[in-house]
């Protein structure tokens, strides 16, 4: 396996704002995609506001997905304030440029709490910009194709939602020492 190398992840919002921009460590590829790793502590900001990662984490860019997805480990220490299990963004594809990926966040996110409850969030958000940001119809169509696709896999605990992020989040973890 490669050793990772720093990547910029840039969230951008319709058509081309600034969203969420972080950095990640590039850990490698499976016929998932790429996966991505971020340390608890990593700044997470956007033009409004700022946290810190609370936990480790991976986030799989896909090759060729209207999405982008962060997986959490269940660990009772080491993951003691993971937020979700997994959240998933439902995004443009996203693309490479050099050491920076870039996709268009589309509001919907299919989310897998702590306890194991799924559902797609922010459906009011994504019904208001379709319209005030003048979606285009092809993006719509993309956008909840990929969240019914989203629930079905998530729900299911279907690839790459089966637990596939634990090897890669172990072997981020196995970096920090």
């Amino acid at each position: 396996m490669s050793r990772p190398s720093a990547v910029r992840v840039e969230c951008r919002k319709w058509p081309d704002s600034p969203h969420w921009e972080f950095d990640a460590l590039r850990l490698g590829h499976d016929v998932h995609g790429t996966w991505l790793g971020i340390t608890r502590g990593t700044l997470l900001a956007s033009p409004t506001r700022a946290f810190q990662a609370v936990a480790d984490h991976v986030t799989l860019v896909p090759d060729d997905a209207w999405w982008l997805a962060t997986f959490y480990g269940d660990d009772p220490v080491l993951d003691a304030g993971r937020p979700f299990a997994t959240y998933v963004d439902v995004a443009t594809p996203a693309t490479w440029r050099d050491d920076v990926v870039r996709a268009v966040d589309l509001d919907l996110d299919v989310i897998e709490g702590t306890t194991g409850r799924v559902w797609v969030d922010d459906e009011d958000e994504f019904a208001a910009h379709r319209i005030s940001l003048g979606y285009p119809d092809e993006l719509v169509e993309g956008a909840v194709e990929s969240a019914q696709w989203l629930m079905d896999r998530v729900q299911g605990h279907r690839a790459p939602f089966d637990g596939s992020h634990l090897a890669w989040l172990s072997r981020l973890r196995g970096m920090e020492r």
